[in-house]
């Protein structure tokens, strides 16, 4: 799996920003709000990808999904014997 906090699906409009979009929700928002934006946006993501931008939208969700389970591993350490470092 790809380190989502490297590179961005579908362009460079936030790349191209001083602090990242996600960055800052993550830092203002409790963990568990935060991990529901990240699973709704994988949701969105895929629900769509039929009408809209097609694998492109799929690669999004999977960005997504790929700051979930970081987020997941730093906050729920429960759940770390199931994944590789």
């Amino acid at each position: 799996m790809e380190i989502p906090d490297l590179h961005q699906v579908g362009g460079d409009h936030y790349t191209s920003k001083a602090v990242q979009p996600w960055d800052a929700m993550e830092a203002w928002m409790s963990a568990e709000a935060f991990a529901g934006y990240l699973q709704g946006n994988c949701i969105k993501y895929i629900s769509r990808y039929r009408d809209k931008n097609g694998t492109e939208d799929l690669h999004k969700a999977l960005h997504y999904l790929a700051k979930l389970v970081v987020h997941e591993s730093k906050t729920n350490e429960r759940y770390d014997h199931n994944y590789p470092k």
